[in-house]
């Protein structure tokens, strides 16, 4: 019966384009059931389904993709280029180990028998006094993978610090202070807006839209404005009183104004005259923690708390201000708008660690063996 199906459908097929409509039917039908087949298949059987992954681990290994295909041109580049045949000794690490030595001069850090240098060309060379400084460098260096990540000096923070330290020293004992007053012009451009001072205006509450406030004793909600002030307070008290005494130091924004307002200039003159006689380890920190913080007054603080040179002015009594409460009070606008709106992925996370390392490479230029 089955192969009696399939002649007619075979003799049918080719007069297709005579017959009838009905007959057409009847000849389509047939060779769909002439034509069917079982489905077989050989071999292992298939892998079980994975479970879907989630937003997180997508996220991860899209980004370990783009660094693959990025590292991919890298790679691409780098053989097209004519000095690709002759490999770079900056692409691998020359030395094993690190160690420090003691010169008469101070403390030198070794990779394995040549001492590191600052951009000079001499000798990196750190006060015995400051035997703390000498093992994060070390450290620094040992983490180190190959010698053309020391080009970078956010690879070696404290490497690169020290040695702006030394160049102080060393301009100055030649009689040049131009490195000094390049540090102080822009340190007193950056007291013209200083962080700490930049205060928010006063705006009317909107609870649907504050998120950040904390409630009082009169159960006031606090405003942006209000933290700024009472956040300040004690780091401009402490430094009218033990730093610069009498000196008076304002907001530099006006209500309702965006131009800064500069400091009057007496105050000016004080605090130009006291970075004047900074040692150099404290001037290369102080410069570290402004830039860090954009704010003079906050690294200032921070200096006096940590520096050998101000023991006199460390209270012992009192809580210390070390790098949380220097980095708080630098990022308290930035920490009350990601509590309102939200933080921006590897941008607030980043910042958030970067500006504590910078000010502890800052504690560590300038605190001794104590």
């Amino acid at each position: 019966m089955r192969t009696h199906a399939v002649r007619i459908a075979r003799n049918l097929r080719g007069q297709h384009s005579y017959l009838s409509p009905r007959t057409r039917l009847l000849s389509t039908t047939v060779s769909q059931f002439a034509n069917a087949l079982p489905i077989t298949a050989t071999g292992p059987p298939p892998d079980p389904p994975t479970p879907a992954s989630g937003p997180y681990s997508d996220k991860v290994t899209e980004r370990r993709r783009k660094a693959a295909l990025l590292q991919a041109g890298k790679d691409i580049r780098a053989s097209q280029s004519p000095s690709s045949s002759k490999k770079s000794p900056l692409k691998k690490r020359f030395w094993k180990d690190v160690h420090i030595r003691e010169s008469p001069a101070g403390l030198e850090v070794h990779l394995d028998g040549r001492p590191v240098r600052t951009p000079s060309k001499a000798i990196l060379t750190v006060p015995k006094s400051k035997p703390h400084l000498a093992h994060a460098i070390a450290i620094e260096w040992d983490m180190l993978e190959s010698a053309q990540q020391a080009l970078k000096n956010h690879n070696i923070p404290m490497t690169s610090t020290t040695a702006r330290a030394q160049d102080i020293v060393e301009s100055e004992a030649r009689g040049d202070h131009t490195i000094r007053n390049e540090i102080i012009a822009v340190m007193m451009r950056y007291l013209d807006t200083d962080t700490l001072l930049c205060w928010a205006p006063e705006q009317p509450f909107d609870d649907g839209l504050d998120m950040e406030r904390t409630t009082t004793q009169n159960n006031k909600k606090e405003t942006l404005r209000e933290r700024q002030i009472r956040t300040a307070k004690p780091i401009l008290a402490f430094l009218n009183t033990s730093v610069w005494p009498g000196v008076e130091i304002r907001p530099v924004l006006d209500e309702g104004s965006i131009m800064p307002v500069k400091q009057s200039e007496v105050t000016r003159s004080v605090i130009e005259g006291w970075m004047a006689g900074l040692p150099a380890f404290e001037l290369a920190a102080l410069e570290r923690a402004v830039l860090a913080t954009k704010s003079l007054l906050v690294g200032t603080r921070l200096l006096i708390e940590w520096s050998d040179e101000f023991r006199d002015l460390q209270r012992a009594a009192d809580a210390r201000f070390g790098i949380e409460e220097a980095a708080e009070a630098a990022t308290l606008e930035v920490r009350w708008q990601t509590a309102m709106w939200g933080e921006v992925d590897d941008t607030h996370d980043v910042d958030k660690e970067d500006i504590r390392r910078q000010l502890g490479s800052a504690i560590l230029l300038v605190i001794g063996s104590r």
